[in-house]
């Protein structure tokens, strides 16, 4: 049976250490040095069990055949919000504030989507609109259109299903 030392060396011990080819890491308070004396078989388990646990986990492989795996996966409603938004945003230079509607279609998906197209002071002045997006089932922007626009400090007029 093998035995393990643990002790607290100084420096004068450390600069003894490695003149018999021991390494010191420069601490200038010394460092702890542990050694075993034999290399049993219950040192090299506990040694392996720590080298799996310092690894990356190993990915389970997809017991699904690479055609399913290869197909791409359907965006996520939330996924098709902030790409709709983004895209409006690029092509059209507003910022959306707000979606105020969304659905699917047999198309894809369907936005009304409120922006701020001129600030104004006080805010409640400012002017809104409401754009109609389009988005394909990918969700790629495919056609927006301004529907109406507002006064942010208005109440909507009653509109009939709306």
């Amino acid at each position: 049976m093998g035995v393990l030392t643990c002790g607290f060396l100084d420096s004068s011990a450390l600069d003894a250490l490695s003149m018999f080819g021991g390494r010191r890491s420069g601490h200038p308070q010394g460092e702890v040095a542990m050694s075993n004396t034999k290399n049993t078989s219950q040192s090299q388990s506990s040694q392996e069990t720590q080298d799996s646990e310092d690894s990356p986990p190993q990915k389970e492989e997809d017991s699904r055949p690479k055609k399913e795996r290869d197909v791409t996966r359907r965006p996520t409603p939330m996924e098709i919000l902030r790409e709709a938004r983004a895209q409006l945003a690029e092509l059209t230079g507003l910022v959306p504030e707000s979606v105020s509607s969304f659905e699917q279609t047999d198309d894809g998906w369907s936005l009304e989507v409120e922006v701020l197209e001129l600030e104004r002071v006080p805010d409640t002045m400012s002017l809104m609109a409401s754009y109609e997006v389009e988005l394909d089932a990918e969700g790629q922007l495919s056609g927006y259109r301004r529907v109406r626009r507002y006064e942010r400090g208005r109440a909507d007029a009653r509109r009939g299903g709306r």
